[in-house]
This record gives structure tokens, C-alpha cells and sequence, in this order.
């Protein structure tokens, strides 16, 4: 590959690329002009074919079989190709590829869902593995696309992510075991709801009907224990306060929270891309 390489359009193969994200994506690299193989649990391209054809790689597969499929794939990579993953915890995907390939590894996570219409907008960690050439592409396809980009080891991609997704999930499924032990019927709810419920019953509509997909990435983030542990914490701090039904007291906890937690740091407005070194925020240079 040449430097950038955004005028070659080589051949780029999905593992998974039949339905969801690896279907979003196999749609995207198309409309970029790029040939594209996929191959799902019973069509397409075996992996020496698909690998013998694609300079790019891409692992699109859930989350309990990710590892098992770069297993099979990492040793038919070249030292000139690129072998990705798209799924949702990086440290032991990331791991995989770089134990079972020679090529350039790179872990991706798009912090998006398949409805979506295209790239702009839309938020993207990358985290590299080995090799700088193909990285060069990857960020220029994508930030000519819109794509805000965050680079991230890793174990801190998972770290934050224990957050980001698995508490935030974990959240969703309490409200909507709460709701479905208080014995309410979907007309009374929805007759009753104010907007931010209704948005709220959107998200647990949607968490509910991919259990598996929810579950493994609550689960199998090595940052769950830690997240559980505030979860159990934070809420006997909240119940001891209801109980007693001082309002005082839960306010107490409540402004504890400075409003920057949800406003966006001012460093961070208007920037596109940045580098996450540790726990420092860095803005990438634009070119």
C-alpha cells in the first residue's frame, strides 16, 4: 500500500458482513468504491479465499465467538494486510489478532448502531495494534466520511467502556425489571409517560430484544466488578435516603455531581479527533 492509499481501491473482506454492523460497514467500503467479500455463518468466501483476495480484513461476528474467529483467520493474513475487529471490548480481540497474524492490527469500535444513516457525526475508537501504514488510511477514509475519531489503548477503551456501555446497559435493565415487577400494563404506562420515559422505555424496548448481545457486554468487560461495586454502592446510599423520605438528603447526593460531568469540556468542543494517552486528552493534528 501506498502512503495513504485513499485512490486504490482494493478489495476489503467482512467476516460477519451479512447482517448488522458488518453489514453497515460492507454497505459503507461499497459506496466508497471498494470491492467488498462477505461472508456470514453459511455464505461466502472461505478464509483463504477471503484472505488471499482482501487486503483488508474485517472480524464483524458477536462478542462469545470474536476471538474464536480471529483465531481461524490471523494466520492466513499477510505482513501487508490489515486485520480488524468491530466488536464492542478491544483488550482481548485486540490481543488475539496481534498473537495470531504478522499483519498490521488495528481494533475498532464504532459507538453506533446500524440504523444509522452515515458516518458523520458519529463516533469512532480506534485502537492500534501494529503497523502505522494502514492506520494512515483508516483515519483518512473515515474523517472525510465525518467521523469524530478517538485513539485509545486497548485496556483503556474497555476501561471507559465499563462505563459508557456496561453501566449505562446495566442501568436500562434495572429500570425495566422495576417496571415489569411493579405489574403496570404497557397501555397504562404509555398513556401516563412523560417524554423522557417514553425515551427511556425506547432504550430498554431496545436492550430487551438483543439479550445476548447486551449481556456479553456487561459481562465480559474486565471493568464490570468495579462498575458493579458502585452500582451496589450508590444505590444503598440512594434507598437509605428514600426510605427515610428526606428530600434534603438526596439532594446531598445529587449536587455531589458537578454539572461538567454532562458538559462537554471546552478543550474538547469543535474538535474532531483526539488521542487518549492514559488519562489525558490530547487533540490529534489535522493535516
Amino acid at each position: 500500500m501506498n502512503g495513504r492509499g485513499e485512490k486504490e481501491k482494493f478489495p476489503v473482506g467482512i467476516i460477519g458482513g451479512t447482517g448488522g454492523i458488518g453489514r453497515w460497514f460492507a454497505r459503507f467500503f461499497s459506496e466508497e468504491g471498494y470491492p467488498v467479500l462477505v461472508s456470514g455463518r453459511r455464505e461466502g468466501p472461505d478464509l483463504p479465499e477471503m484472505t488471499g483476495n482482501c487486503r483488508v480484513v474485517i472480524v464483524s461476528v458477536p462478542i462469545g465467538v470474536t476471538c474464536e474467529v480471529i483465531q481461524k483467520v490471523g494466520p492466513f493474513m499477510k505482513a501487508d494486510s490489515l486485520l480488524m475487529d468491530l466488536t464492542s471490548l478491544k483488550e482481548e480481540s485486540v490481543r488475539t489478532m496481534l498473537e495470531t497474524s504478522v499483519s498490521e492490527v488495528l481494533g475498532l469500535h464504532p459507538l453506533f448502531g446500524p440504523g444509522e444513516p452515515s458516518l458523520a457525526g458519529q463516533n469512532i475508537v480506534l485502537c492500534p495494534g501494529r503497523g502505522d501504514r494502514w492506520l494512515a488510511w483508516v483515519r483518512e477514509l473515515f474523517k472525510k466520511n465525518g467521523a469524530r475519531l478517538v485513539e485509545a489503548t486497548p485496556e483503556r477503551h474497555d476501561e471507559i467502556m465499563a462505563f459508557v456501555q456496561a453501566g449505562n446497559h446495566l442501568h436500562t435493565i434495572l429500570l425495566g425489571l422495576i417496571l415489569r415487577e411493579a405489574g403496570l400494563e404497557p397501555a397504562i404506562l404509555e398513556r401516563f409517560s412523560t417524554p423522557t420515559l417514553r425515551a427511556k422505555m425506547g432504550l430498554i424496548q431496545k436492550v430487551f430484544s438483543h439479550p445476548t448481545l447486551y449481556a456479553e457486554i456487561i459481562t465480559r468487560n474486565p471493568g464490570i466488578r468495579r462498575v458493579a461495586s458502585l452500582f451496589e454502592g450508590k444505590i444503598a446510599e440512594l434507598m437509605l435516603a428514600t426510605k427515610r423520605r428526606n428530600a434534603g438528603e438526596l439532594m446531598k447526593l445529587m449536587e455531589k455531581i458537578p454539572a461538567g460531568l454532562w458538559t462537554p469540556a471546552d478543550e474538547t468542543k469543535g474538535k474532531k479527533d483526539f488521542r487518549l494517552e492514559g488519562r489525558r486528552e490530547i487533540a490529534l493534528s489535522r493535516k
